[in-house]
């Protein structure tokens, strides 16, 4: 991820973007998602990088990662 996302409140009302873009994470994600292949967005967005595009993969790695909490934890806070 590093410095490849930004989060800035004056850009794109601060999701997530490829830095020094306004192109948000979510949409290169959801384009991939779609069945376009990495070459595609290459293609289509000329200022995006490969490294670009593998970082929106470990963002959303990051945000996808559960804490577990044991069950035993919730029955006894009750």
């Amino acid at each position: 991820m590093n410095s490849r996302i930004s989060i800035r409140p004056e850009i794109c009302h601060g999701q997530a973007c490829i830095s020094g873009t306004r192109i948000p994470v979510y949409q290169l994600l959801r384009m991939l998602a779609c069945g376009d292949c990495i070459e595609d967005l290459l293609r289509e967005y000329p200022s995006v990088t490969r490294a670009d595009i593998l970082a929106c993969f470990d963002y959303a790695a990051s945000l996808a990662e559960e804490q577990v909490t044991p069950l035993e934890t919730l029955i006894d806070e009750r």
